[in-house]
């Protein structure tokens, strides 16, 4: 295109809205131009470190900031939607942090309000960027595990509810607990190795055991809404896939384990199989690949490197507005995952399976 940096704007002083911001400081370019959030000693300290001109409490001021060509929104998920559409409707690119949106008009809406636009929408799904799930990915691209019949992916934790009484256990503000939280990150690693099958039916069941009674957090009540625990603290369910597959999700805050906050894949392929297991977030040995070696069982453990994480999707988000290639690239897939969280969370309502499609 052209010479000039990306004028970005950065919504949300959390982790997600830290670790944009850096992302993005890093960039030669792009210029972060404005920075919106709340806790005011953290919008000067951070405007400071990052020689940002523009700091504002509120969203909509930074939507406003003259020249500004893109947001990041780091902030919690009821958010999203609102300043989404209303960066779009005024012609800004928009990278948005997971889940794309508590319920699929939300995400609709969004999506619908990227096309209309004809700017981008790209949803922060940074686990597919580690380094192990680019290697598996290879693997599989390569034909090394054959048909993919049957996944598992988990995410589980043994005392990990994000603060009680805050937007994460609040219904309304989220829209579930760690299913849509952890869940959707985990859903959409199994989808992108599977390479995108669509999901033909799901069987849920969602358990609120721990949470409702002050367990399972060790993260202090600071800065909360004094809300009700209001969301689920365990969540499993059965995913029947187009071509017959089948994919198991596991998901928790909280529940009686080993310590620990974890997450994996395992895949079951007619010429192979793989494992990833994370055990608190680690980038080393996690990977297996699974084979016979003159029909001998045997193991692989490939060096994996950590992988650039949130880094590599701004990347990517830079990379794409600068392209000037946009039509494709409007939050469509990130919609898909959200369809699935959906009708997870409707089958555990009504006990029974889901059909999604067909």
């Amino acid at each position: 295109m052209n010479d000039q940096k990306l004028r970005v704007g950065v919504v949300g002083l959390g982790f997600a809205g830290r670790t944009a911001l850096e992302a993005f400081s890093e960039l030669p370019d792009v210029e972060v131009v404005a920075l919106a959030g709340l806790e005011k000693d953290v919008l000067t300290s951070l405007g400071e470190k990052h020689a940002i001109p523009h700091l504002y409490e509120k969203w909509e001021d930074l939507l406003e900031t003259d020249g500004l060509e893109a947001v990041s929104i780091g902030t919690p998920t009821q958010l999203h939607a609102p300043i989404a559409l209303k960066a779009l409707e005024k012609g800004l690119h928009v990278l948005c942090e997971k889940p794309l949106a508590r319920t699929v008009a939300e995400g609709t809406a969004m999506v619908e309000a990227s096309k209309k636009a004809g700017k981008v929408l790209k949803v922060i799904f940074n686990h597919r960027e580690r380094g192990d799930v680019a290697a598996l990915k290879h693997q599989i691209d390569e034909g090394q595990l054959g048909r993919i019949y049957y996944a598992k992916a988990h995410w589980m934790r043994r005392n990990g509810i994000p603060g009680m009484g805050g937007w994460f256990t609040n219904r309304e503000l989220s829209g579930g607990g760690p299913l849509i939280d952890l869940g959707v990150h985990i859903l959409d690693l199994a989808l992108h190795l599977l390479g995108e099958p669509s999901v033909s039916t799901v069987s849920a069941n969602t358990f609120a055991e721990l949470g409702p009674r002050g367990r399972g957090s060790n993260v202090p009540n600071a800065n909360t809404l004094g809300s009700a625990f209001e969301v689920e603290d365990l969540a499993t369910a059965y995913l029947r896939l187009e071509g017959g597959g089948a994919l198991q999700l596991e998901t928790s805050w909280a529940t009686y384990r080993a310590p620990g906050d974890n997450f994996g894949i395992e895949l079951f392929g007619t010429e192979g199989g793989a494992k990833i297991e994370v055990q608190n977030y680690t980038t080393v040995d996690t990977l297996r690949i699974f084979t016979d070696v003159g029909g001998v069982p045997a193991e692989v453990k490939p060096a994996t490197g950590a992988g650039l994480g949130h880094r590599a999707v701004v990347q990517e988000f830079v990379k794409i507005v600068q392209s000037g290639d946009w039509a494709a690239h409007n939050g469509s897939e990130a919609l898909l995952r959200t369809e699935v969280i959906d009708a997870c969370y409707a089958s555990a309502k009504a006990g029974r399976e889901v059909v999604l499609n067909g």
